[in-house]
């Protein structure tokens, strides 16, 4: 296992005390999380959908870390697996890590009941078929089929897109709890300066609803545009969203919409089999 006390550097802690010393007055401290480990999470943060393959210097840079202390939570995290280094010096994310984040169950069980509905859905229209979730101001992508006939920079399994830049994520958006949603616009908008005003938010999101499907701008990307529609778990809520990427030439939106409907209906009543 990697012991992650061995990725300390001489640095002190804030203040020169020592991590989780009782303050002055006699109570109890909250046990602090070592910096060590902060710091390791911070180097595996720094590999995102941009940055697959990184040099020390760029994660010492990308994490802000001494280059010393970096050096030395890289080869640790090398060691166990977390990260494999290839011929040229670059790091990449390693199989260990992939293998222990495949275990998420959030994505881990869904991705097995709709895998059969998107492989059906890919071989009916040889597009790129995207399963997506929420994560904070985001939507994950954890599962795919990929039409090498379309060359696509995001929507690879573990990418990220800002929620209300995909079709994926205004579903998910439009279908989420009222407060939660108001309260995600707010967000979203403090985030980005490019956000349409929340009038016209609240209108596409109530289109969306309306609707049951949303598509993505040609701000994402010029050639292909995402339709979406929602996965429904017992109970009533939506957990994820089901998404076909189609060349914005393609005049049958309209199946396009139908077919993404349909594949995502029947992960629903999966999900409601296997309750």
């Amino acid at each position: 296992m990697l012991k992650m006390h061995e990725m300390t550097d001489a640095d002190p802690e804030p203040g020169g005390g020592s991590a989780g010393a009782a303050p002055a007055g006699g109570a109890a401290a909250k046990p602090e999380v070592p910096r060590s480990i902060d710091r390791a999470l911070s180097v595996i943060d720094t590999f995102r959908h941009d940055r697959t393959r990184q040099t020390l210097s760029e994660i010492s840079r990308h994490a802000g870390l001494p280059i010393a202390t970096t050096h030395r939570i890289v080869d640790r995290l090398t060691a166990w697996g977390a990260l494999e280094r290839e011929r040229d010096g670059r790091y990449h994310v390693g199989l260990r890590l992939w293998e222990v984040s495949t275990l998420a169950p959030r994505s881990m069980a869904l991705s097995r009941v709709a895998r059969p509905f998107m492989h059906d859905l890919y071989e009916i229209t040889h597009y790129s078929v995207h399963l997506a979730i929420r994560e904070g101001l985001e939507v994950v992508f954890v599962e795919r089929f990929h039409s090498p006939k379309q060359v696509l920079h995001r929507g690879r399994v573990g990418g990220r897109l800002p929620m209300y830049m995909s079709a994926t994520g205004k579903v998910l958006l439009a279908y989420a709890p009222p407060a939660e949603r108001e309260e995600t616009i707010r967000a979203l908008a403090d985030a980005d300066d490019a956000l349409p005003s929340l009038d016209e938010v609240h209108h596409e999101l109530a289109q969306v609803h309306a609707q049951g499907f949303a598509t993505s701008g040609p701000e994402l990307n010029p050639e292909y545009r995402a339709v979406a529609a929602p996965i429904i778990a017992p109970g009533g809520a939506v957990i994820a969203s089901l998404s076909l990427v189609v060349r914005y030439e393609d005049t049958a939106e309209r199946d396009a919409v139908h077919l993404v409907r349909v594949a995502a209906g029947g992960i629903s009543r999966a999900l409601a089999g296997r309750r």
